[in-house]
């Protein structure tokens, strides 16, 4: 069983910037495809950021490129997002995903993650 955790969420300016953390349990955590994703009040969840296990691919969504960098710490079995230039239609739950499906591909649809964690809540104020 894997439990992810995030943190780093809150409420901040239009053009701020955040860091998101999710803290992974497990052994294995290397070997994870990881991802987050984000729903705002009456949407479906949505895509934003994934990296496959070895690190080598990323992906991000269009609403975020450019803005937005998804890194992760094996060592310390966490998977970072820093988020910049942060605007209103950023404001939603953000979520991490984790699978351990081992594939260079990066996973970029939820039913493809296997664990989740509870979410943590990004608000951009205008």
């Amino acid at each position: 069983q894997v439990q992810l955790v995030e943190s780093g969420g809150g409420l901040v300016q239009a053009g701020g910037s955040l860091r998101l953390s999710c803290a992974a349990s497990g052994r294995s955590f290397s070997l994870y495809n990881l991802g987050w994703f984000r729903q705002a009040p009456g949407k479906e969840r949505e895509f934003a950021a994934a990296i496959n296990w070895s690190g080598s691919r990323t992906s991000y969504a269009g609403s975020v490129k450019g803005r937005v960098t998804l890194s992760r710490d094996n060592a310390k079995n966490t998977v970072y997002l820093q988020m910049n230039n942060l605007k209103p239609e950023d404001t939603a739950v953000y979520y991490c995903a984790a699978t351990h499906t081992q594939t260079t591909m990066v996973l970029t649809t939820p039913y493809e993650y296997d664990y989740w964690g509870q979410g943590t809540q990004v608000t951009v104020s205008s």
